[in-house]
C-alpha cells in the first residue's frame, strides 16, 4: 500500500495543497468604496498571466485605505466566478 501511495504521489495523481503566490506590484489607483485596487503586477505564474496593469477586486476586509498610488506591495490572487481577486496584500518597505 505505502508503494502505491508513493507512485501515486509521484504521477501527481494526489492532490497537493495550494502555496499562496506572492506577486509584487506598484499601486497605480484605489477605490475603496468599491473594493477594487490597480496594480502594476509582476507575472502571475499560477494563473499564466503575464506582468501588466490592471483593477482587480478586493476579498472583503481587505484594507484598501492603507494604500496611495506609488506604495510597493505583494498581493496573491484567487479565482472567484471566473474572476480574479485579491485574496491578500502587504505593503513591502
Amino acid at each position: 500500500m505505502r508503494t502505491l501511495l508513493l507512485l501515486a504521489a509521484l504521477a501527481g495523481l494526489l492532490p497537493t495543497p495550494a502555496l499562496a503566490e506572492w506577486v509584487s506590484a506598484r499601486v497605480v489607483r484605489v477605490d475603496a468604496e468599491r473594493g477594487r485596487i490597480t496594480l502594476r503586477h509582476g507575472p502571475i505564474r499560477s494563473v499564466k498571466m503575464a506582468a501588466m496593469t490592471m483593477g482587480f477586486q478586493v476579498a472583503d476586509g481587505l484594507p484598501l485605505q492603507a494604500y496611495k498610488p506609488g506604495d510597493r506591495v505583494r498581493f496573491s490572487v484567487v479565482e472567484v466566478d471566473g474572476e480574479l481577486r485579491v485574496s491578500k496584500i502587504e505593503a513591502v518597505r
